[in-house]
């Protein structure tokens, strides 16, 4: 019997909440189930339930998209934006990713959302005010 998605993301992330469990251990068996069910398709929408699931035990990750390394006050900022947005963090870990297309500023990737803080989204933003308002 195949088992769901949701309840292998649960099973996931209640082991990945305790403290005895070794990260690397856990995705060696989760790379071995999904190669032995054919179910590898699967793998970035089961990380985002597992995410999610995580989440709402209080411990949020987040994607940190910028073309350079965060400044410490950056990450604090990311911090206090992640606790805004889910009062119940207990723990944020944020992973850093570069990516050139980020001119400047950053963009935050959830497990369910996205919030873009980039100077090109802000840009965005303003042209299509203006855009809507018939200019300044």
């Amino acid at each position: 019997m195949k088992v769901s998605r949701t309840r292998l993301a649960q099973v996931i992330a209640d082991r990945s909440l305790q403290s005895n469990v070794s990260t690397k251990q856990l995705s060696a068996e989760i790379a071995a189930y999904l190669l032995s069910e054919g179910r590898t398709g699967e793998l970035d929408s089961l990380l985002r339930d597992v995410m999610q699931l995580r989440s709402d035990a209080g411990v949020v990750e987040v994607t940190a998209l910028s073309s350079h390394d965060l400044a410490p006050a950056v990450r604090s900022e990311i911090e206090k934006i992640v606790h805004e947005l889910q009062p119940n963090a207990r723990v944020v870990i944020i992973s850093e990713v570069h990516d050139a297309n980020v001119v400047g500023g950053v963009k935050l990737e959830f497990a369910n959302e996205q919030l873009d803080l980039s100077v090109r989204a802000k840009l965005n933003r303003f042209k299509q005010l203006t855009a809507a308002t018939g200019g300044l």
